[in-house]
């Protein structure tokens, strides 16, 4: 949570929301904190992707007429891989994932036409097939810039002034781990929040509590804690000085008061009032975007990636913060109301396999088409949502935000002869989905070997495949940060021209 509140910058904040007029609350807010001569802020949107979203069962996927190794590669029928644009897309349906009897259908095509436009796929080869290294490098890139991750530079870029500028949404993962960069101020590192859909009543310690005193006694009470009693006591006396101490006491004072002045509690809160939720019994009502985004994400009290991706775009719409990262979780995910070992489930009954895309080792081609139509389709949501509503000087949120799915790694390429479903082990050879008005939109950059489906690199320059070279995860990482308009100046970081949409 962002420490660098003051007096003064709360009292500046709650000016700016009395006469902002026609800012939208992100610009608002941005600017009653110091940022009035900055540009409008581009938003990152981490969609991790756990367990290996492989290219090849998606947008480089190859047909099994353009192999020569068709039969013990993990080439589709041709019947089965759709070309659009520079893309290729597959549709699946099955009756099964594995030896799970859960028939499903799986669509790629449909958002590759919606935004085909706004997508490029570039190819890398990781450097780790453990879960959690791979992860961390996917979002600092190999240490790529003294080792702060992506989500870090772009709060460090465009956060100053916003409540909770980097919000991991999903947790337990290498994702959202935090960087190797101290340098930083303190604002800029993840702030965690479990259970997004109850999460935003934590940011308020007076609104909804049975009984509460007075609001101004509850203030002195605080106060009287914070300034007088803590600083007296034996263990603040011992261990004051301790940064971590010192970060806790900044939040409990004026971080949660800037917080409280927001009234997040509400514009966050995603669920309305209800029997099953009576927030007006306790005098807290929902946020006034909350039917938009139920409409949206209607599972979003039970999916956990719904609810993320519910309260990420209440986080960037509302200003609070300028980059979420969420992502499918490791348990499995059944639709609403089903009960198991009643005669099998039913068409689309799971809507998250256990362990995510890694269940790709026991039914590779079921599971990765299973989660893309699930990744998909949270991105095509939170792609509306954003376009849906204005940001500044008739651009919309989308017109400057990205969405970056991150994953550990490909899947092994081959099977045995003919089969159709097959498991697959981790390998470092894939590729990388971005969608973004700011990316080189409409493009792959690389190619794939059609023999061995391993992926190619490109001209930085260009964009030209190069079947000679790999792309590493230092070059994707300067790509993205380059996209979004941060400074790199000093870093060392290659420039990736290929990657970004204006010069």
């Amino acid at each position: 949570m962002n420490n660098n509140w003051s007096r003064r910058t709360i009292l500046k904040t709650t000016a700016a929301g009395l006469g902002a007029g026609a800012l939208t609350p992100g610009l608002a807010h941005a600017q009653a904190n110091g940022a009035k001569d900055r540009p409008p802020p581009r938003f990152l949107i981490v969609l991790s992707s756990f367990g290996g979203a492989n290219v090849i069962d998606s947008f480089l996927s190859v047909r099994e007429s353009e192999s020569a190794n068709a039969s013990v590669v993990n080439a589709y029928p041709d019947s089965l891989v759709q070309t659009i644009g520079e893309f290729r897309a597959i549709d699946l349906k099955s009756k099964t994932i594995g030896a799970i009897p859960a028939s499903f259908t799986a669509n790629q095509s449909n958002f590759v036409r919606k935004h085909g436009q706004d997508m490029m796929v570039i190819t890398h080869t990781g450097t780790s097939v453990n879960h959690f290294v791979a992860q961390q490098r996917s979002v600092n890139g190999n240490a790529a810039w003294k080792g702060r991750t992506l989500q870090e530079a772009v709060a460090m870029t465009y956060g100053e002034g916003y409540a909770i500028p980097n919000v991991h949404l999903v947790n337990g993962t290498g994702f959202t781990e935090k960087g190797t960069d101290l340098s930083l101020p303190a604002y800029v590192y993840g702030e965690r929040a479990p259970t997004p859909n109850l999460w935003p009543l934590s940011l308020d310690g007076y609104k909804g509590v049975e009984g509460a005193p007075d609001r101004s006694l509850f203030e002195k009470a605080r106060r009287l804690r914070n300034d007088q009693i803590d600083p007296s006591s034996e263990f603040y006396k011992t261990f004051g000085e301790n940064k971590r101490i010192k970060h806790w006491t900044s939040i409990r004072g004026d971080a949660l008061r800037g917080v409280e002045a927001e009234d997040l509690i509400t514009k966050l809160m995603l669920f309305p009032d209800s029997e099953e939720m009576p927030l007006g019994a306790h005098g807290l009502k929902g946020s006034e975007l909350g039917q938009k985004v139920r409409d949206a994400f209607p599972n979003y009290a039970f999916d956990p990636l719904e609810s993320q991706a519910a309260l990420a775009f209440l986080l960037l719409r509302y200003g609070v913060s300028v980059t979420v990262t969420i992502g499918p979780e490791g348990g499995a995910v059944f639709r609403k109301g089903v009960t198991l070992g009643r005669g099998g489930l039913g068409e689309g009954d799971i809507l998250n396999p256990p362990i995510s895309f890694d269940f790709s080792h026991n039914a590779n081609r079921e599971v990765q088409a299973l989660m893309w139509d699930r990744q998909l389709r949270i991105a095509d949501k939170l792609i509306t949502l954003l376009k849906s509503e204005e940001l500044a000087d008739g651009k919309s949120y989308w017109d400057h935000s990205m969405i970056y799915f991150a994953t550990e790694f490909g899947r092994s390429r081959t099977r045995p002869a003919n089969a159709m479903t097959f498991g697959t082990g981790h390998e470092l050879n894939n590729g990388s989905l971005i969608i973004s008005p700011l990316a080189n939109g409409g493009r792959v950059l690389g190619g794939v070997n059609p023999d061995t489906l391993m992926t190619y690199g490109f001209d930085p320059e260009t964009g030209r495949p190069d079947p000679g070279r790999t792309m590493v995860e230092k070059e994707v990482y300067s790509g993205i940060v380059h996209a979004l308009g941060i400074d790199t100046a000093g870093s060392g970081l290659p420039d990736m021209r290929a990657m970004r949409r204006t010069a």
